[in-house]
């Protein structure tokens, strides 16, 4: 799901912090002495700046991407909608900064984007243009004390690679690994904290099992799994470049944004639907976040035969294991779970999983009809990750609200949800113990989110895309929004007192 335009929380162990100014966050987030690897060598859903809010998609030498494509595409997105004009923020970068500072921020997560640093994917071809873009949005925000952190990929393939294949091309991840190099050796004497790939279980499964993202291919069963495994190989070999060639000067983090709902069975005292469970958050979270915490992933093999159709890593190339420098989670929603009846003769994931999602009738829905508010879902899945991935350090790069149909400026829901999650969270540090460090709320302001386009709006920021000027005004949850991070920075200091 997320961010590029997003907002960020910080919160420290038994210190409730948000957007406070009082602790650098590029110190050791860890202190495990068997894994030192980590730290002491030197983580349909919205979206963000690189595509959905920066667009302008043919200026200044940016090549197409597969989303320009696939939007473009006849019966894609809602209304024949598409980002090529978008919040215009490649023009109005001013409004957005103008933005995060009324909100009183201190971080900002953003994206950038592939094609408009390396229009044919390549960095044989590099648009200065895009690069001076970048600079401005960085130093800028830093100007302004406010720390980036950035994503590198975050669904927009450029279309030129697409055409070479794509992410089901095993030169992908070679070709990631340039396009990071020029990130890290560009941007990383001022960008510290670094997201490679985000939500590669969406870009793998929606994009090329549903159809219902770009680039829009439907091959159930093979093409999720080999997508997902060139995502995992592809930030691998990022991660070891940083590491070998640019952390021992910038001392930056590196890690890749995983989703995951909180899942939890139907029945608690049914041992079907908790075995359900268990291979549910093995497909989704699992996938990702075993091999990058140092579980070996060809021994578990989403409980395949020796013929499983998710391939094996090689020996040959940089080791995934212990390849996030913090756990990084986007987390939305929440599902029970039970067990599936019967066997699909299609090969898919779904019938791989062997379990059938099921909403509790008593949460309530924001908006959109998978989303369903769970905020002490959000606090559950992070305890999760607190005993099953060695107790990390772990930012919540995404979480959001949406809202549908008439526009409501006065967004009361918003604000509850934004003060029960975050609630939530504190507890999951103060009484849980959980060493939460940042927490990005989704989104900044509305935009283009993928296949909905403009229908859904998370933003605590409106944007009128009537006008030719998208002007943007702050909805009352981004003046709460403001007043809580306030509230907690004053709690922050009592505590310190």
């Amino acid at each position: 799901m997320a961010p590029l335009l997003s907002i960020t929380v910080v919160f420290r162990k038994l210190q409730v912090q948000l957007f406070g100014r009082f602790s650098p966050l590029t110190e050791p987030l860890t202190r495990n002495p068997t894994k030192q690897v980590i730290l002491e060598r030197r983580r349909n859903h919205p979206s963000g700046i690189a595509f959905v809010a920066a667009c302008g998609w043919q200026a200044d030498g940016r090549g197409p991407s597969i989303w320009d494509t696939f939007s473009h595409e006849t019966g894609r997105v809602f209304g024949d909608q598409n980002g090529d004009v978008a919040c215009k923020s490649y023009e109005l970068w001013e409004e957005d900064l103008r933005s995060i500072l009324q909100l009183g921020l201190t971080h900002y997560r953003l994206s950038v984007s592939w094609a408009r640093l390396l229009p044919d994917g390549t960095t044989q071809h590099v648009n200065h243009k895009g690069v001076q873009y970048y600079n401005k949005v960085i130093d800028d925000l830093l100007n302004a004390r406010v720390t980036p952190m950035i994503t590198l990929y975050h669904f927009d393939l450029p279309q030129a690679l697409q055409d070479r294949g794509g992410w089901k091309s095993p030169n992908i991840a070679t070709l990631f690994d340039s396009y990071a190099r020029f990130c890290f050796q560009t941007f990383g004497d001022r960008v510290k904290l670094w997201i490679t790939v985000n939500e590669p279980y969406v870009c793998a499964k929606l994009g090329h099992e549903d159809a219902i993202h770009a680039p829009g291919l439907k091959e159930p069963g093979r093409a999720a799994y080999v997508v997902g495994h060139n995502m995992l190989r592809a930030h691998a070999s990022a991660w070891h470049s940083y590491d070998a060639f640019f952390r021992p000067k910038q001392k930056g983090l590196v890690s890749l944004a995983i989703n995951s709902d909180w899942l939890e069975p139907l029945d608690p005292d049914c041992a079907e639907d908790i075995s359900a469970t268990e291979r549910h958050l093995a497909f989704t979270l699992g996938w990702f976040a075993w091999p990058v915490t140092f579980i070996d992933t060809n021994s578990r093999k989403h409980g395949y035969s020796s013929e499983s159709r998710l391939p094996f890593f090689s020996k040959d190339e940089p080791p995934i294991l212990g390849t996030a420098d913090f756990f990084a989670l986007n987390y939305y929603t929440s599902r029970k779970v039970t067990s599936c009846s019967g066997h699909s003769d299609i090969l898919s994931m779904k019938s791989d999983r062997g379990a059938q999602e099921v909403l509790d009738p008593s949460w309530p829905i924001s908006g959109v009809s998978w989303l369903a508010v769970v905020p002490h879902g959000l606090r559950r899945l992070l305890s999760y990750i607190k005993k099953n991935f060695s107790d990390p350090a772990i930012y919540i790069t995404e979480n959001g609200f949406a809202q549908v149909g008439s526009l409501e400026m006065e967004d009361v829901q918003r604000v509850t949800f934004y003060k029960e999650t975050i609630s939530e969270v504190a507890k999951a540090i103060t009484e849980d113990g959980v060493n939460v460090r940042g927490y990005f709320a989704w989104s900044l302001m509305d935009n283009f989110e993928w296949a909905d386009g403009y229908s859904v709006r998370f933003g605590l920021f409106h944007v009128d895309f009537s006008d030719e000027k998208r002007k943007r005004t702050m909805y009352h949850s981004g003046r709460e929004y403001a007043k809580l991070i306030l509230k907690y920075i004053g709690l922050h200091c009592h505590l310190v007192a």
